[in-house]
């Protein structure tokens, strides 16, 4: 049986045979080029609906010139029709190349843990896993610290490689373009804890006392604790991305390449940033919170405005605006460090530069807590 003749040897050419009763033979001949006319698919297809004893297909490829992937596109056509009607392809007869291009086009790629079983690890093996992690984390955070502790020893000796224009730049960041949203909390901070202090002073008729309660809750330890926070989610996320970015892109390994220090050339310009910084941004946040505390003991207390101030200016003295500015400093170390310790950490995906701000973000709050805790506790010992 032809499915059609040509005469052309150059032209592509495809007939069909049944050598037995229950196969069929497909000739292939000519040039197979997608530029060209080429056979249809729909008569063979067609021709294996009508031979219902046919239980197998082969291939005769040996009159076949140059191919393409209009050849390869019919072939995958004949082998749907095939499936179909359940019959069975022998692809022997084909050049090597096709049938490695078949197996190819036709390969379905296997779902990550699609018939991937469930396996339970034991609880010994996932603690000591867990340990091991713990102690190469902190293996690389002690590395960090000293390491930086270095770099600042560098710095006071006058040794320090870092770009001054890069520290003037760091420092516009973490200060100026900070105040809007400094401002914006302290000044809530200020206003919601006079507003609930003012509920229980108004049991007793001592309203007034609103004042010493804003003053020194945000001189303090509420005005560093708040930037601190600001500061941990603004700047300390963009130290890990742009560090981040920095390993994604090798450039952390070109300055190894060059003889130049990370920690001193990133690390360093933004610990210092944030340490003359964050004690700057602590005294603005604790006017903002003692403007917010004045609004509310003014406007809903009615207490007048000079009485306020000096409320304020008798609870105030130098031991708390000093601890205050002593935590913004500690606060700001421990911003720049867990920034810079994640962006060094990072990996060299784009989705672990994203990890790497979380984590950035994560440990200097925590931090921050952790530091707010043992100052305080420091203060009680020496009676301060």
């Amino acid at each position: 049986m032809n499915a059609s003749e040509q005469r052309d040897p150059t032209t592509a050419g495809l007939s069909v045979t049944t050598p037995a009763a229950d196969r069929l033979l497909v000739k292939l001949s000519g040039d197979w080029r997608i530029t060209e006319p080429l056979p249809s698919a729909s008569d063979v297809e067609k021709l294996f609906e009508s031979a219902k004893g046919a239980r197998r297909v082969a291939f005769d490829a040996k009159d076949l010139g140059k191919w393409d992937s209009g050849l390869l596109t019919f072939l995958i056509k004949i082998f749907e029709a095939c499936s179909k009607s359940k019959i069975e392809v022998d692809k022997d007869g084909l050049p090597e190349g096709v049938r490695r291009l078949i197996d190819l086009a036709t390969a379905v790629p296997e779902r990550k843990g699609a018939r991937k079983e469930a396996k339970k690890e034991a609880f010994l093996s996932m603690v000591g896993g867990e340990a091991v992690s713990f102690y190469r984390s902190l293996m690389e955070i002690l590395e960090f610290l000293g390491e930086s502790s270095l770099a600042f020893t560098k710095l006071l000796r006058g040794k320090a490689s870092f770009r001054r224009s890069d520290l003037t730049l760091l420092l516009q960041e973490c200060g100026a373009q900070a105040l809007p949203i400094v401002s914006l909390i302290s000044l809530l901070v200020g206003l919601i804890l006079a507003f609930v202090g003012a509920i229980q002073l108004k049991l007793f008729g001592a309203q007034v006392y609103v004042a010493d309660i804003v003053a020194i809750a945000m001189v303090r330890v509420m005005g560093a604790i708040m930037t601190g926070i600001i500061m941990a989610g603004r700047t300390g996320a963009a130290f890990a991305a742009q560090i981040g970015t920095m390993q994604v892109n090798e450039e952390i390994d070109a300055l190894q390449t060059m003889g130049i220090s990370p920690v001193e050339f990133l690390v360093l310009p933004r610990m210092i940033a944030l340490i003359i910084m964050m004690p700057l941004l602590c005294i603005y946040a604790d006017l903002m919170g003692i403007l917010g505390g004045l609004i509310v003991g003014v406007g809903m207390l009615g207490i007048n405005p000079i009485e306020y101030l000096n409320r304020t200016q008798e609870t105030l003295t130098l031991t708390t605006f000093w601890i205050g500015l002593f935590h913004s400093a500690v606060f700001g170390v421990l911003v720049a460090l867990s920034g810079c310790l994640r962006g060094m950490q990072c990996g060299r995906s784009a989705s672990d530069v994203g990890y790497a701000a979380t984590s950035a973000v994560v440990t200097g709050i925590i931090s921050i807590i952790v530091a707010t805790a043992i100052i305080t506790f420091m203060c009680e010992v020496l009676k301060l």
